[in-house]
């Protein structure tokens, strides 16, 4: 038995039928109009290709060389992320005037663990729930402590205070069209990891 790539989906018929040509009805390829397996779709083996957004609007560029966006005080130069626009934080500091700046995107982890449990809503979890190592990082020039997510794979016994650690962007979740993206921490690769 072979199956059917109609546009209606692969079925069982007990013959093969080819699949069309690109550009056509129930091809491969895109057309017109959008709507998967029919015109302007895909068909179902190919990958979908999907809108990839910030998870949190404002707090990140998407560029090439991702970046936090934090505020600077123009009193006292004091940084902060994420932005403030108010007031500034610092008790000696009146200031009231921020520019945004983009932060480092190297830092080093100041503390880390490792998280075994699956955060409450509204955080999006996979299911299963997966564990994952959370780094609070000193930012290079700022010298501001900024949490986030590392990226995969990473395992913490390898991790110390100290190690330096780049911004990249990874997701956190995603839906029918839409990639979610979060910043994450990256080990640079220097060659004193493990010691």
């Amino acid at each position: 038995m072979t199956l059917d790539f109609g546009t209606s989906g692969p079925t069982a018929r007990g013959r093969h039928r080819t699949p069309p040509a690109v550009g056509r009805k129930g091809s491969c390829g895109p057309t017109s109009t959008g709507v998967a397996g029919g015109p302007g779709g895909y068909h179902r083996g190919m990958p979908e290709l999907k809108e990839r957004v910030p998870a949190v609007e404002g707090w990140f560029t998407t560029g090439d060389r991702p970046a936090l966006l934090g505020s600077r005080c123009t009193a006292c130069g004091t940084y902060f992320f994420p932005r403030e626009s108010g007031f500034c934080r610092n008790p000696a500091c009146t200031g009231r005037e921020f520019d945004e700046v983009e932060l480092s995107r190297r830092g080093r982890i100041w503390s880390f663990t490792d998280n075994r449990f699956k955060p409450p809503p509204p955080y999006v979890s996979p299911d299963p729930f997966v564990p994952y190592t959370i780094a609070a990082v000193e930012l290079a020039t700022e010298r501001i402590v900024v949490l986030g997510q590392l990226v995969e794979g990473v395992d913490p016994s390898t991790l110390r205070a100290g190690t330096e650690v780049e911004l990249v962007l990874g997701t956190l979740y995603s839906d029918d069209e839409r990639e979610y993206l979060v910043w994450k921490w990256q080990p640079v690769d220097t060659g004193e990891r493990g010691r």
